[in-house]
């Protein structure tokens, strides 16, 4: 196969891919012999069946594979020859050709040249933290508040007490529901509501309403309230204190400790919030090393197709998790724009730990592959399922491995740049 490569662009390249029609031929007609001496059809005779029926049933697709073989096997190997440095997926696409050959056109990126990257001049805070026994007892607090039941009570309601009441608002000349009331409820603090409003069913009693007026912020969710001052309408049904459960064996049983024992349920405890707190502190880190490659290289050109493509996935995650949260429609006129920002740091970040990576010849360690996977797979019931699941699922083990791979390089880079420790608590490690 004969291949060109020519620049397009300081940072685009166009590669040229000739494969003579004859040689691809008689690849596939090779191909297509031998598996007429193994196939087994049906009214034929294992390894008797003619080669025009295996041509047939199986040509097309044996043409189209070694195909994409040859023309896979001639693009990495002239990236190698060219010694040439991709930096995202290349776009191949057939193109005429006048001698009767198969032609190809490759177009890509090319990662730019970030000169001498001495890491060694970075000034990175290492944040640091433990787990202790207050954050073991906070976190059954939390535990007991999942398991909590409520008793209704006759006086006004109180921080922490559940209100369920009906509601109407007038914002201006309109009225929210326009007919009717809408039922609610709310703990009292959880703020799950504006403050405005739970400060408001402090002191009402089931059976009680009340009128007031509340300044909505300009960015509320709803769109007819939003910076406006509505006058809030409600009644309370109910109110409602917790009843919190005892740490007894029926409890720490319901949280999958079958034994029921206190100490083994805080050493499991333990063992979640220290996988969480290593999680956090890997994020503060990546952040970290993350702005000061930002601030060392802000000034390097970038591949544009590559963060094009970054912009667009950050802005199909945000629309996702817009409908997630119930929003209908797309995303607002205009704020693509906002993720370019981002977007291009992501890339610059990206690129800059690739570099790294294979100017010191970093290789990805199976062990801690190893170890991620099982942290991971120890956060469901059957540790093993998921464990299988990553093992046979070739996306999701590379998506794992790219990682367990950023995440080596991030800590390589901290260990050789100039760095301090930051201690703090748990609860503020774990805040993002």
């Amino acid at each position: 196969m004969q291949v060109s490569v020519e620049s397009v662009g300081s940072l685009e390249r166009r590669m040229t891919l000739s494969l003579p029609a004859d040689q691809l031929d008689s690849a596939v007609s090779a191909r297509l012999r031998e598996m007429a001496r193994t196939a087994k059809l049906k009214g034929f005779r294992p390894g008797k069946v003619p080669t025009k029926v295996i041509e047939q049933r199986f040509g097309q697709q044996v043409r189209s594979e070694i195909l994409d073989q040859m023309l896979g096997d001639s693009f990495r190997n002239a990236v190698r020859e060219n010694e040439l440095q991709i930096a995202g997926a290349p776009r191949i696409e057939p193109t005429p050709a006048d001698d009767g050959s198969i032609a190809f056109v490759a177009n890509f990126e090319v990662v730019p040249d970030f000169g001498d990257i001495d890491v060694s001049k970075l000034k990175v805070v290492r944040h640091t933290a433990e787990v202790t026994d207050a954050d073991i007892d906070t976190m059954i607090e939390n535990l007991r508040m999942q398991r909590r039941t409520w008793q209704d009570v006759e006086r006004g309601a109180l921080a922490g007490d559940l209100v369920e009441f009906e509601t109407w608002s007038q914002a201006g000349e309109q009225r929210v529901p326009a007919e009717g009331v809408e039922r609610g409820a709310d703990v009292i603090g959880s703020g799950m509501m504006l403050e405005a409003i739970e400060q408001n069913l402090i002191g009402l009693k089931a059976g009680e309403a009340k009128q007031f007026d509340v300044d909505f912020p300009a960015e509320w969710r709803v769109a007819e309230f939003a910076g406006k001052t509505v006058q809030v309408n409600v009644a309370v049904n109910r109110v409602a204190e917790p009843v919190m459960p005892e740490v007894d064996a029926e409890l720490i049983r319901s949280f999958g400790v079958k034994s029921g024992d206190p100490e083994q349920f805080r050493a499991e405890i333990r063992a979640n919030l220290e996988r969480e707190l290593k999680g956090a502190l890997m994020n503060r880190l990546r952040r970290e090393v993350g702005e000061q490659l930002i601030a060392a290289y802000e000034h390097v050109e970038l591949p544009p197709r590559l963060i094009e493509n970054e912009v667009r996935s950050m802005a199909a995650q945000a629309l996702d998790n817009a409908r997630r949260q119930g929003h209908q429609g797309g995303l607002p006129e205009g704020m693509e724009a906002e993720f370019q920002e981002p977007a291009r740091k992501r890339v610059l970040v990206g690129l800059l730990v690739g570099e790294i990576a294979r100017r010191n010849d970093l290789r990805l360690d199976p062990r801690r592959v190893n170890e991620t996977m099982r942290l991971i797979a120890s956060t469901y019931e059957e540790p093993q399922q998921v464990i299988e699941l990553y093992r046979n699922d070739q996306n999701l083990m590379q998506g794992l491995q790219s990682r367990v791979m950023e995440e080596q390089v991030i800590d390589w880079i901290a260990e050789r740049a100039e760095h301090t420790e930051q201690p703090m608590s748990f609860a503020e490690a774990i805040r993002q």
